[in-house]
């Protein structure tokens, strides 16, 4: 729990419309699970950012920076910490003929769509990424081919210690569904993504077949975090969960998908809990015939 003394210091830091307390963590993500956050900011500038982190450094509170909650299993017991949003974070512009600047808090479909309104091809693959790009940055997000790593040019981040860093590509170490920044509390301030001229036609065109195939294999209509496991090497989870007998298995309001079995979706009543262990379940499972592991995707946060 944070203290009173750091709640006031923070009302002079950001407004208090900002400062949220005891916020419904539900209302944050994608599973559209959680309990409580402690505490829930959202700074609106990077001077904000960084004075918030510096004040946290000072008196030891614990923190997890927040996208767009796509990617994120908060207990349903809650976080007994602060949550910091980027989602006032949204600053989007052309840097120049073939590069775009992108706030830490802007979704991936935004600058898809600003890429494809500047004829700008390269970013096509992460028109239906769920996520901001902050997010995609740290997890090398990718989907249809393409991946972070093949559009990023430069990554502004904020150290522990609150200074701002420049990494460039080959600094970030991408690797897959992972990078430089991951485990690290780097906070994404912004990115700087370089793409190629293209087609204005043939990049929406693009854009709408891969919505279609996302509509027709993935389970959109129910919520969910994407693809729950990381791809093992030398298989795919989907198979691996449908191959252990687990299609449609179900623990509580979760359930593996009937339509995707590499997603865990909420039919509309579960919780963090039921989603906790029913992966914990296909696992088990999936280690029980196959012997191969599977490791989640989702970041869980809180305790479980």
């Amino acid at each position: 729990m944070v203290n009173k003394e750091v709640l006031n210091i923070l009302r002079d830091i950001v407004s208090e419309e900002d400062i949220l307390i005891n916020e419904d963590m539900s209302r944050h993500t994608t599973f559209k699970t959680g309990g409580p956050a402690s505490l829930f900011i959202r700074p609106k500038s990077f001077d904000e950012l960084k004075k918030i982190i510096a004040l946290f450094k000072r008196a030891e509170v614990e923190y997890f920076v927040l996208g767009n909650g796509s990617n994120l299993l908060v207990s349903d017991k809650g976080y007994d910490g602060a949550i910091i949003s980027t989602e006032r974070l949204t600053e989007i512009h052309l840097e120049d003929d073939n590069r775009i600047y992108a706030e830490a808090g802007v979704m991936n479909s935004k600058i898809a769509r600003v890429a494809c309104d500047n004829s700008l091809t390269g970013f096509e693959f992460a028109a239906g990424i769920p996520g901001t790009i902050g997010g995609a940055m740290i997890m090398n997000a990718g989907a249809y081919g393409g991946e972070m790593k093949l559009v990023t040019k430069e990554v502004r981040v904020l150290s522990p210690d609150a200074e701002i860093i420049r990494l460039d590509n080959e600094a970030l170490k991408f690797g897959y569904r992972t990078s430089a920044l991951k485990g690290k509390k780097f906070i994404v301030l912004s990115v700087l993504i370089e793409l190629e001229k293209g087609d204005k036609e043939e990049i929406s065109k693009t854009m709408a077949e891969l919505a279609g195939k996302r509509r027709e294999k993935q389970p959109l209509e129910f919520s969910s975090a994407g693809s729950t496991f990381k791809r093992p090497e030398g298989h795919f989870a989907g198979k691996l969960i449908e191959d252990a007998g687990l299609r449609g298995y179900t623990v509580g309001g979760a359930q593996v998908s009937e339509k995707h079995c590499g997603f865990v979706v909420n039919k509309g009543s579960a919780t963090s809990s039921d989603v906790y262990q029913l992966i914990c379940d296909v696992r088990d499972k999936v280690f029980d015939v196959s012997g191969v592991t599977l490791e989640p995707e989702v970041i869980m946060l809180g305790e479980f």
